[in-house]
């Protein structure tokens, strides 16, 4: 919830929807909305939590009812929740609402088209660190929702030797082997992958006995002799211009995992509206 709490309070004062002009000058504060958010297209809902507290953010009197849940499938003009209470409030903050929504339903959406084109295989579909700055979380939320799983958080969370990484090894003369004793000396139950490009350089890679070996822009014949060389011996991840219409065929491989930056910074986002009517005029509008 903390981390709800803080996009939203960002988002709403992004938009100044605290001091909304043309709200405030031509709506009373007496007049009661109530709406219904319609998802226009079918996809895989995630953020309904997050709307909810934007609108109670403005106003604690806003009632907002899920009618599905976060990782639902929905087609479209299904009615994914109900919200009434001050209309200057859902006025207000429709906008911040719906752009959280559709972007996270668009991530989840996303991911759930890749775990079904890997359906059948023991091949996780894995995130990146490549998120909306200050949307971390909710993306990777949202990647969930969509079934996929998250990878590393941030540079804590596991350590990773890129190849710049191993280019700044060898410069001062160190091993792949000296550079994974010393990560495991600092951090000493955290995880660590390598990243390597060709088969030489998984052979090295291996010697050094990583947790994870990520095997970065190689051929689908290079992943499958990837994984009859590392015969278990460490978790194989897939990544580097792995789009949609491959994960079908990576998956086969045997990799254990395959990544994709895609999931989270070239999701479009869900078509779902907000619409309106208010108590005690016969008129209903929706979202712009």
């Amino acid at each position: 919830m903390g981390a709800i709490a803080s996009v939203v309070r960002t988002a709403l004062s992004e938009d100044r929807a605290g001091s909304d002009i043309t709200t405030q000058a031509v709506v009373e504060p007496e007049l009661v909305a109530r709406g219904r958010l319609v998802a226009r297209e079918a996809g895989v809902v995630c953020g309904l939590v997050v709307a909810s507290h934007v609108f109670a953010t403005l106003d604690e009197r806003v009632a907002f009812e899920g009618h599905v849940a976060d990782g639902d499938r929905v087609e479209g003009g299904t009615a994914l929740a109900s919200v009434t209470g001050p209309a200057q409030a859902i006025l207000s903050g429709e906008r911040t609402a719906l752009n959280l929504l559709q972007r996270l339903s668009g991530v989840a959406t996303l991911t759930h088209r890749y775990v079904e084109e890997a359906a059948g295989t023991d091949c996780l579909i894995l995130d990146t660190r490549k998120t909306t700055p200050g949307l971390r979380d909710l993306e990777k939320y949202a990647v969930r929702c969509g079934g996929g799983t998250n990878h590393r958080r941030d540079l804590v969370a596991m350590a990773m030797i890129k190849d710049n990484h191993r280019e700044a090894i060898g410069r001062q003369g160190r091993t792949l082997q000296s550079a994974v004793g010393a990560i495991r000396q600092h951090a000493p139950q955290t995880p660590i992958e390598i990243e390597v490009d060709t088969l030489e350089e998984l052979e090295a890679a291996l010697a050094a006995e990583p947790e994870w070996i990520m095997l970065d822009n190689m051929s689908t014949a290079e992943m499958r002799e990837a994984v009859a060389l590392v015969a278990r011996r460490a978790s194989l991840e897939a990544s580097g211009g792995i789009t949609l219409e491959r994960i079908a065929e990576v998956a086969a491989t045997g990799v254990d995992a395959i990544s994709s930056g895609a999931l989270t910074h070239s999701a479009p986002a869900l078509d779902i509206a907000l619409d309106l009517t208010f108590e005690d005029q016969g008129r209903s509008g929706e979202a712009d």
